[in-house]
């Protein structure tokens, strides 16, 4: 098995010995991609809820994208409206102010002007009324009113005033305003002409009375005026020049081309939040309520825009008077003198969700807002938000409908494996019983249906099922059929059923392992040792000389049988972890990792795993040599670690030490040279230890009767007591007397404990079981 430990046991050992590279695959990452990979294949199940994250992943994503997209469309668009209309708002206001600063400059007009602000001035000999020296103020009046209104005609002005520094008007189109002074509407305008400069008023409410639409003269008409300051010989303020203009005729005209969609709209405002142009709603307005119910009704210096907490146009009402509420965010932003835009959504003046952009005009002391509805503005998103979640809706029915589909079809494969299995029939193979079940794979005893032969059949675990599985299980047996010698286990076939199960037929084995052998009759008679040991280099030499390492001899792989009449008959078991040495491939559960059994790995099992040859199965060889004959093994430890740094530092004490037996000193130096920490001291080829082996001349011969004997006294006591040298707690997986499966699960450790990622404390057996490795 896959020890993958080196790294630990380098670092925690202070020894000097060296530790394999560590590659991505033998990386504590490169293991869970691997197990992930491996996971994935077997389940398939998993693939349609893996598809159904990654495709909503992807879906949020690219909704999110656009999403932004359409939030910097819409707020570029907004912005770039606010910028066109404030363009021609700025345009119009320097006509105005160059027309009236025309007219003031004009020099009859500025001559009437001055007579009427200082009625004791002679009038210039350059007047077009040169024949009069003075002239009454009726007189100047209606001079004046002649020479304005050619430019009152041009320029579309509805009436102009002249006031003097009192503020005392002086002449007017409209007689009402004549001898007015001081009006608190004029002051904020006439101020600025009165330090010089020309200037365009914000919409007011009229002082005196025009006639609207109706015909009805009424006060409060909203006017604007355009003023410029009248100036002396001297270049002095003498007065100012006003020109009345009616805001709703270019003004509010201008403003209501914003007006896009169904519910955008541009509007001016004051800093108190005084919409000082036309809503487009503005019927809708006086149906909720918020403007009079009046014949004439504008919302222009009518309507406070304020958030009245809810959209009324869903039936909100507010508790609260219009002129209590707070200012919309917009207004409370533009008043403060700052530019913005809000496409996130904030409360229009009706309540609805609106998107806007805004500015304050400083010089014009007016604000421009352009807005929308967000349910409109973001409207493609709302389809494309429908139409994503409809994709979601149909995507999650897909992903449920395929991975009900998979758990019915993975049930159905479970069943027929099971029913295969069931039917006690797998190929051309019949299934008589269990024999025992390992980490990956069960064994059965069956029979050829033709031809009758005994078989063991291996098959893998149909719930623990994997590629990494699959290819250990391929690997095994490709290798092991290689082999021809007669005490390596021989595999008949190999093969997968319809119903998806992976098997192998094998040499059925009816005796018992070494290490069942040794626990249940003690240290073994020397003659009788090396008798195994020499069968076992046999099988080794084959293996050997073909360029194949066994990298896992041990007790628990060696079976002793009787057969062909023939006792005591050594088969060499699971070649799983065999390793092509003159391949660069690595081996497929090797992967360069540490492999083995610890109790009998060799030092460079230990140190570099992947080189490992012959001489490194001779090391395993002359340990189990020596538990055979000692009844331990070579190094005990309280620790993995310490196990594996004796096995590369210390050296193994004579057997002769450990055991009261007599034990010849050939023998002793044929194991202890296995058990060298140098591959150059050892025996080269297992037909070198053979050579060794049999120069030995034991006290005690083991003879073909005593093998006799043995067999028969222990068949006759099985037969009695209905026990069985297989049924140990080293040999879980026999349930008859003297039968054994040839196969990896005759490790007794890996049948009789789960295959979990753990450290057993004994050391009789394989110590780490990897998670989810063939066993």
């Amino acid at each position: 098995m896959k020890l993958p430990f080196s790294s630990l046991f380098a670092s925690a050992s202070k020894s000097r010995f060296q530790t394999a590279h560590m590659t991505f695959a033998r990386s504590g990452m490169g293991q869970s991609v691997s197990r992930t990979g491996d996971f994935l294949k077997r389940q398939l199940w998993v693939w349609p809820i893996l598809a159904f994250i990654c495709l909503s992943i992807i879906g949020f994503l690219v909704r999110g994208a656009i999403e932004s997209t359409i939030r910097e469309n819409v707020k570029s668009g907004l912005e770039t409206l606010l910028h066109v209309e404030t363009a021609m708002l700025e345009n119009w206001y320097a006509v105005q102010i160059a027309h009236v600063q025309s007219i003031a400059k004009t020099s009859a007009i500025r001559q009437l002007s001055l007579q009427l602000i200082n009625p004791s001035m002679d009038s210039s000999p350059s007047t077009s009324k040169g024949s009069e020296t003075a002239l009454n103020v009726a007189q100047l009046q209606a001079s004046l009113q002649r020479e304005i209104a050619p430019f009152l005609e041009s320029h579309d002005s509805e009436g102009y005033f002249i006031c003097d520094r009192d503020r005392k008007i002086l002449a007017a189109s409209n007689d009402e305003l004549i001898g007015m002074k001081e009006v608190q509407q004029f002051e904020s305008f006439l101020s600025r002409a009165f330090e010089g400069e020309p200037v365009v008023s914000k919409p007011i409410e009229s002082v005196t009375r025009f006639r609207g639409e109706d015909g009805i003269y009424r006060t409060g008409v909203p006017v604007m005026y355009a003023a410029a300051p009248l100036l002396d010989e001297n270049l002095r303020i003498a007065g100012a020049l006003a020109l009345r203009i009616f805001p709703e005729k270019e003004f509010c005209r201008i403003l209501s081309l914003g007006q896009i969609g169904k519910s955008g709209e541009t509007y001016a405002f004051d800093r108190n939040g005084l919409m000082l142009s036309n809503s487009r709603f503005e019927r809708e307005l006086i149906l909720l309520g918020i403007l009079p119910d009046i014949s004439n009704t504008r919302s222009i210096l009518q309507l406070l825009v304020r958030d009245p907490g809810g959209d009324m146009t869903q039936g909100f009402r507010p508790t609260k008077r219009r002129v209590d509420m707070p200012m919309t965010r917009m207004i409370a932003s533009a008043t403060a003198g700052n530019a913005g835009s809000d496409v996130t959504g904030y409360n229009g003046y009706r309540g609805q969700l609106n998107v806007g952009a805004w500015t304050w005009l400083e010089k014009y002391n007016v604000g421009v807002a352009a807005e929308m509805d967000h349910a409109e503005a973001f409207r493609p998103l709302t389809i494309l938000s429908r139409v994503f979640w409809g994709l979601f809706s149909l995507l999650v029915a897909a992903s449920l409908a395929i991975f009900v589909f998979t758990l019915i079809l993975s049930r159905m494969q479970r069943k027929a494996r099971k029913a295969a299995i069931e039917a006690q029939e797998l190929g051309q193979y019949k299934l008589e019983k269990e024999l025992g079940k390992g980490a990956m794979g069960v064994v059965y005893k069956g029979y050829h249906a033709m031809m009758r032969r005994p078989t063991a059949i291996k098959l893998l675990n149909v719930e623990s099922m994997n590629e990494t599985a699959i290819a250990r299980f391929e690997h095994e047996v490709q290798i092991t059929s290689q082999l021809n010698h007669p005490n390596t286990i021989a595999i008949y076939d190999y093969g997968r059923t319809p119903e998806g199960l992976f098997y192998y037929a094998m040499e059925y084995l009816d005796g018992i392992d070494l290490q069942s052998l040794v626990d249940q009759y003690g240290p073994q008679p020397e003659a009788r040792v090396i008798q195994i040991l020499l069968q076992i280099c046999g099988s080794l030499y084959e293996a050997h000389a073909q360029g194949l390492v066994h990298r896992d001899i041990k007790p628990a792989n060696i079976m002793l049988n009787r057969r062909g009449g023939e006792p005591d008959v050594i088969k060499v078991l699971d070649f799983g972890l065999v390793k092509q040495v003159d391949s660069n491939a690595k081996g497929v559960s090797g992967e360069g990792g540490l492999a083995g059994t610890p109790l009998y790995l060799s030092p460079e099992a230990i140190q570099s795993p992947s080189l490992v040859d012959a001489c490194s199965d001779l090391y395993a060889v002359g340990a189990v040599g020596y538990y055979l004959i000692t009844g331990k093994t070579v190094f005990e430890a309280n620790s993995i670690i310490d196990l594996l740094q004796k096995h590369v530092t210390e050296p193994a004490i004579p057997p002769s030490r450990r055991v009261h037996i007599q034990i010849t000193r050939e023998f002793e130096d044929a194991l202890l040279s296995c058990l060298e920490k140098s591959r150059a001291k050892r025996p080269q080829t297992a037909r070198d230890l053979a050579l060794l082996l049999r120069r030995c001349k034991p006290a005690q011969p083991w003879t073909i009767q005593d093998a006799e004997s043995w067999w028969s006294n222990h068949e006759r006591r099985f037969a009695a007591t209905g026990a069985s040298p297989a049924t140990s707690h080293t040999s879980p997986l026999v349930n008859a007397p003297m039968e054994r499966a040839s196969t990896t699960d005759s490790n007794p450790s890996a049948a009789s404990k789960a295959p979990t990622d753990r450290t057993e404390t004994g050391f009789d057996q394989t110590i780490v079981h990897p998670p989810r490795t063939p066993d």
